[in-house]
């Protein structure tokens, strides 16, 4: 009796720490490899177990309180952000990195990140302190990012004008849309550094040439073609309150726009203030509005295609 019963707790032992290293691994699995102390403890691990597993080589430190699971070998995208985690809550991933992260530019040899309070730089993390508006970030592969808009924003700080204009006109040739113009945060935040280059970028009205109007609108259309979608209106008219408007493609009966949303640096605040009121009108006349970017039908076109489908499905009397 006295063996089974500790045959029993010792199988019962085995399966606990079983489904410990599983749950470790389902978080590690999300996050390209890393987990936090925090995430641990929060996860019902106590720190003498966590210490226990950094003494076996099961964790191995990235930064203070980050961690690889099972070895210490991460892909780009885990080193960022493991370096997005050792900022604090509130970190994004900035600069030269965002740029890479957003296919920008090349993989820089130093991590940028922006914090909510000051941070010490180390070698190969240089930490920017800055407390930044909710619709300067966003998420981007599971990675807090600085937007496009203020990735080159932040940019114009540290790069030639030559290189800042190239990668704003390869963010605007594959219409990375941001809920901001570079023209909105250089009025937010006028005496930054780099801000002369900018705004003589801004003036010259170079941006976006040479990127063909039409290009989205084609890619589009075959995108709907290929997913069995029904023929929208193209460029069709639409009244609201009164007013006329144009719609990128229409589906009357469903009363649903689809906007195409491109050149989201070379526009001013009154475009993009203009957009939104038109929005709002047409929402009001009892219209649904998606807005579609470049990288939605690159990047995610499965969840594009889910997410119309559904929109098409509930029409509207």
């Amino acid at each position: 009796m006295v063996s089974e019963s500790h045959t029993g707790r010792a199988y019962r032992g085995e399966r606990a720490a079983r489904a410990q290293e599983a749950r470790i691994a389902a978080i590690a699995e999300r996050q390209y490899g890393i987990v936090t102390r925090d995430q641990l403890l929060g996860e019902g691990f106590s720190g003498d177990s966590i210490d226990r597993r950094l003494a076996a080589d099961r964790l191995h430190p990235v930064y203070r309180g980050v961690y690889a699971v099972g070895h210490r070998l991460l892909p780009t995208r885990g080193r960022w952000l493991a370096a997005v985690f050792a900022g604090g809550p509130g970190a994004v991933l900035s600069h030269r990195a965002a740029a890479a992260l957003w296919d920008l530019a090349a993989i820089p040899a130093i991590t940028d990140v922006t914090c909510r309070s000051h941070r010490r730089s180390r070698p190969g993390l240089r930490m920017h302190e800055a407390e930044l508006p909710a619709d300067e970030i966003t998420v981007e592969q599971s990675i807090p990012v600085t937007t496009v808009a203020r990735t080159a924003f932040d940019l114009a700080a540290v790069d030639d004008r030559h290189r800042l204009e190239r990668t704003i006109n390869e963010a605007e040739r594959r219409a990375l849309a941001s809920p901001t113009s570079l023209a909105v945060l250089l009025d937010r935040h006028p005496a930054r550094r780099g801000s002369v280059n900018l705004r003589a970028i801004l003036a010259a009205g170079q941006i976006g040439r040479g990127v063909a109007a039409s290009e989205l609108e084609l890619r589009f259309a075959s995108f709907l073609d290929q997913r069995g979608f029904p023929r929208p209106e193209h460029n069709a008219p639409v009244e609201a309150a009164g007013r006329r408007f144009v719609a990128d493609c229409l589906w009357r009966s469903q009363r649903l726009i689809a906007e195409l949303d491109g050149h989201a640096f070379h526009a001013d605040r009154e475009s993009y203030e203009g957009d939104r009121a038109r929005d709002r009108v047409l929402v009001a006349a009892g219209w649904r509005i998606v807005r579609v970017t470049w990288r939605q039908l690159q990047n995610e076109p499965d969840r594009l295609a889910a997410d119309l489908r559904a929109a098409l499905a509930r029409a509207t009397p």
